[in-house]
């Protein structure tokens, strides 16, 4: 019988890490023409400013669940959105999942009216999480998508 390891300081941390992740129900949000990302509770809509929850979020790997939307707005001021969620397989530290962002990104913008378009924008959540529509329009009004001012 062979024995287990009794400790693996990293692999504690890890786990340590990923529960605040989960725990604090961790989004990344950007809003687009704004440039604004901020790092928001998904499930009670509050920004999250505990230093330790961003350093998990950035700093180790996880599996990402993206959600991609366009607010779109049309001349009589009914407001929609056209939305998609990717999931890549594997796990990703935040600054490689850049590449699945940018071109799925980029098709869901070409495919909006370009006269309706109010602004664009992504959450990121680092865990296996689908997002619905209801929740993710709560999210994007909460940092405010619909009404912002262009980045200068």
């Amino acid at each position: 019988m062979s024995k287990r390891k009794p400790h693996n300081m990293r692999a504690r941390l890890e786990r340590t890490c990923r529960a605040l992740v989960v725990a604090n129900h961790a989004a990344v949000v950007n809003i687009d023409p704004s440039g604004q990302q901020v790092l928001v509770n998904w499930h009670n809509l509050k920004q999250i400013r505990v230093r330790q929850v961003v350093d998990a979020v950035c700093d180790l790997s996880h599996r990402w669940t993206i959600y991609l939307s366009v607010m779109c707005q049309k001349p009589n001021g009914e407001q929609y959105c056209k939305s998609i969620e990717v999931a890549p397989q594997g796990n990703y530290k935040a600054e490689h999942i850049t590449d699945v962002i940018e071109t799925t990104y980029r098709d869901l913008r070409a495919q909006a009216n370009p006269g309706h378009l109010i602004a664009s924008g992504w959450i990121a959540i680092p865990t296996d999480t689908t997002l619905d529509e209801v929740q993710a329009a709560k999210v994007f009004a909460a940092v405010g998508a619909w009404n912002q001012q262009k980045a200068a």
